[in-house]
């Protein structure tokens, strides 16, 4: 270090010069780097002096640390655990291909009965709710009136008809005169037409009395069909007429009876597909709930257009309803069976994953792994669905549990039924249950009082100093 002498014969500190070996002086970089180093030396010895210890952690007690990657207590690190899952096996059985749809239940044929007269109801010959034959008197109208009108029209036809006799023994007599040349041809030809013209009176006379007839027969109301009479709308002694809106009582055919009901256009081709072949599809009625099954039967036709509104087509569907279980206007749940396959490979349809890369399963490998697996899925039926291509029978493929799992994982199987008290918490087994207790006991020493690791010196006593001893 030199002093320069200033103006005025002042000494001034011109700065620190080092100049081993007479070279030039450090650049200001140097400088700082220089300072930089001793700023650390000071800071490691205050360290040291303060009890802080080594700033180089402790092999040893990083080795007794769980998870560390020392030698530690030999359990799974890293999530090497199996996963607990729920496994199911592809097993052949019967499946079907269905369609599902809301239905009304229709009589076959409905009639509501009128009267083809106006009168006074005489009497009711039924009862209401029964069965009846086609032909069978329901009731009887006044008919007196439709008698004397008849007898008019009889006493008509008599007089007509006594004309008529005597206009042709007259038309007889003038044929013998005019071949005589007794008469003229004029009055022969006069007679002949009076006959003709007596028997256009004798028609209309007898047309008349077959109308006179007929409308007394309808006084005699009978069931043009056979079914279910419903409840009487005109009570006896009442006056009965051709223009009453409720008519007299209404006649439903429930042997057989029909159902109609509707499915989404889309679903037209897949039936069709077995329509056209000939099939006798069957049909099956459940009740609201669909718990209970009501009838079994088949399907009769279909409409010949899609109702453009909905986008539905209707379809009618024929049972015997021998029992009566079924009755008009019921709503019933409608399945209708395309195909049954009675070798289908069924899976829980839990186990069945879809993503961006198709349909797939865990396949459960020999070694306890898994690996997604590709399937082509089939008709769904409840909680099974049949599997087409990528299975086997006897294959096993993962139901529950399927969060957790990557293809290469290692699983460990469960029963369905597992609880609480053998496995723990979601049915675990005891030694996977006591394992996970032991991970989060060595967890928790691993943290320790306050965050500080095993073998780090505490700053307190002569427990420092023995590990400052081992750190040396």
């Amino acid at each position: 270090m030199t002093l320069d002498q200033g103006a005025g014969g002042k000494s001034t500190n011109s700065g620190t010069h080092f100049t081993p070996g007479g070279g030039p002086p450090p650049s200001g970089w140097g400088r700082r780097v220089g300072w930089l180093v001793v700023v650390l030396a000071l800071a490691g010895v205050a360290s040291y002096q303060l009890g802080v210890g080594p700033l180089v952690p402790d092999k040893k007690a990083q080795a007794e640390i769980p998870g560390s990657g020392g030698k530690g207590d030999g359990r799974n690190k890293g999530g090497n655990r199996p996963v607990p899952v729920i496994v199911g096996t592809v097993t052949p059985g019967l499946i079907s291909l269905r369609l599902e749809a809301l239905g009304t239940v229709i009589p076959t044929q409905w009639v509501l009965v009128r009267t083809r007269v106006d009168g006074q109801l005489m009497r009711v010959a039924f009862r209401e709710g029964e069965t009846v034959a086609a032909g069978q008197l329901l009731a009887e109208i006044d008919p007196r009136p439709f008698q004397i009108q008849l007898d008019q029209a009889k006493g008509q036809l008599l007089h007509d008809q006594a004309l008529l006799e005597n206009a042709r023994r007259d038309a007889t007599r003038y044929q013998t005169l005019l071949k005589q040349d007794s008469i003229s041809r004029q009055q022969a030809d006069t007679q002949q037409a009076l006959v003709r013209q007596y028997q256009g009176t004798v028609a209309v006379d007898q047309a008349q009395v077959d109308n006179a007839t007929l409308q007394l027969s309808y006084t005699h109301i009978t069931a043009p069909m056979a079914g279910v009479v419903g409840l009487r709308q005109v009570d006896l002694g009442n006056m009965i007429r051709q223009s009453d809106p409720g008519g007299l009582v209404s006649i439903a055919q429930v042997r057989p009876i029909q159902v109609v009901f509707t499915i989404p256009e889309d679903s037209l081709p897949q039936l069709l597909a077995h329509w056209k072949q000939g099939d006798t599809l069957p049909v099956e009625l459940y009740d609201r709930e669909r718990k209970n099954r009501l009838a079994d039967g088949k399907l009769l036709t279909l409409d010949n257009q899609i109702d453009t509104t909905t986008g539905t087509v209707k379809l009618k569907a024929e049972f015997a309803n021998e029992d009566r279980r079924l009755f008009p206007n019921q709503f019933v749940n409608v399945t209708v069976i395309l195909e049954d396959r009675p070798a289908a490979l069924l899976i829980p349809s839990a186990a069945v994953q879809r993503g961006r890369k198709g349909t797939h399963v865990y396949k459960v490998q020999e070694d306890q792994t898994v690996v997604p697996q590709p399937v082509k899925v089939g008709p769904v039926q409840g909680e099974f669905t049949s599997i087409d291509e990528g299975l086997q029978a006897g294959d096993k493929v993962v139901v529950e549990g399927i969060d957790k799992l990557r293809d290469g994982v290692k699983i460990q199987e469960i029963s369905p039924d597992a609880n609480g008290e053998k496995g723990g918490k979601g049915g675990k087994p005891d030694k996977a249950d006591k394992a996970d207790k032991a991970d989060k006991k060595d967890k928790a020493d691993a943290a320790g009082s306050g965050g500080k690791e095993p073998g780090r010196p505490t700053g307190n006593g002569s427990g420092d100093k023995k590990e400052r001893a081992v750190g040396e």
